[in-house]
């Protein structure tokens, strides 16, 4: 196999003939005894017919990922995706029914997205809709997919068709990749009458069922497995198998609009989760010099009563805080208990059934429109893309 930056030094990575990798370091010299022939590239791969007038166009806006790449199988080397040609090259099926226009704004690990980022891609998939595509795929890496898709749906509130961004668990050169299965999903529901920000992502472990979740309620509940992918506190949108697109809540539908950015991030948001003896002092050094703050509590939405004095602090200092819960199912209410009513009267907000990772983009998004912190409770406890529950805590 081709060397590359995460090839150990000295080791050789070898393609067996089930697939997988090994890396070895060999004792002594080696003989080689043929080469394969040069990997195919998005310079030297065969050209894809993507020119007929009467197919639909989609958008792939590639960010990187394992998702985005293709396998040259004449060497076993896996290459990142680059052009139209190169998807089409992974995925042919693609050019039967679709005029594919791709764009890669950037090509890196999930880990690495910041806010900058997110709001590249939103003005770049804005642009793709408002010129002649009927949906938008986003090609990303599962680790930080959710916090990609709160970020857009917010953004990008009003959308004229619909933006999937979709991923894999296993890389396109493992006979178990998920990869082929949901990136031919994400592009049948671009031809659905549906206009929100989802992920597409396997359902179950088994290749059969696509699930999609809204943008705002998804989260990566497992580390490796292809179903990784839940919808917390709110229904799967719909459920995708072949070419059969099943709907099993609300979603909103198209509309002629033209996608528009609104509003922006500020980056000095913190997300914190809370601990048994995490002190004060620990609190106010992890707070220091944040606009905004969204806590993780324990349970019903509580921190040590400690706490209470430091949010007391930040209220009279205007920084708003938001409280969400750890265990991710259920909601927030602060008014069961003493202490959750007394984080209540220092002014912290109660962010009801929302992740804690929706709740942070959320409060970067507001916070990029208003510093009034009456204005800024108001927007936080009013659903904009399906983030919140309906009933609402006060």
């Amino acid at each position: 196999m081709p060397h590359h930056a995460f090839s150990g030094d000295g080791i050789v990575v070898v393609k067996m003939d089930n697939g997988y990798n090994i890396g070895v370091r060999p004792a002594s010299e080696i003989e080689i005894l043929e080469r394969a022939e040069e990997p195919l590239s998005s310079h030297t791969g065969p050209t894809a017919d993507i020119s007929g007038d009467d197919l639909p166009v989609i958008s792939i806006v590639s960010t990187g990922g394992t998702i985005a790449s293709f396998v040259d199988y004449k060497t076993g080397a896996v290459h990142p995706a680059m052009t139209a040609d190169d998807f089409l090259t992974a995925v042919p099926e693609l050019s039967k029914r679709f005029n594919v226009r791709t764009r890669v704004p950037f090509s890196i690990l999930s880990e690495d997205m910041t806010p900058k980022h997110w709001i590249e891609l939103a003005e770049m998939v804005a642009e793709e809709l408002n010129t002649g595509a009927s949906g938008v795929i986003i090609p990303h890496g599962t680790d930080t997919m959710g916090y990609t898709a709160a970020a857009l749906s917010f953004l990008l509130p009003e959308l004229p068709g619909p933006v999937v961004l979709v991923g894999s668990q296993r890389s396109s050169d493992r006979p178990s990749s998920d990869a082929t299965m949901n990136l031919l999903a994400a592009a049948r529901l671009t031809q659905e009458n549906i206009a929100d920000v989802v992920i597409a992502m396997h359902e179950t472990s088994s290749d059969t069922v696509v699930a999609v979740h809204r943008g705002t309620r998804a989260r990566k509940m497992h580390t490796s497995r292809r179903d990784a992918f839940k919808s917390i506190n709110s229904p799967v949108l719909a459920e995708i198998e072949g070419d059969n697109v099943k709907f099993l809540a609300d979603y909103r539908k198209r509309k002629d609009v033209r996608a528009e950015v609104k509003g922006g991030l500020n980056e000095n948001v913190r997300l914190i989760y809370s601990y048994p003896g995490l002190t004060p002092d620990t609190f106010s050094k992890m707070v220091e010099g944040a606009k905004g703050l969204v806590i993780a509590g324990t349970g019903l939405g509580h921190v040590s009563s400690a706490l209470v004095g430091k949010l007391e602090e930040l209220r009279d200092e205007g920084v708003p805080v938001v409280m969400t819960s750890q265990c991710l199912n259920g909601t927030v209410n602060m008014n069961v208990y003493s202490t959750g009513r007394n984080i209540m009267n220092a002014g912290v907000i109660p962010a009801g059934d929302m992740l804690p990772e929706t709740a942070l983009v959320k409060l970067m998004w507001v916070l990029s429109q208003t510093s009034d912190m009456m204005e800024i409770k108001e927007m936080m406890l009013t659903p904009v893309a399906g983030e919140l529950s309906d009933r609402r805590v006060e």
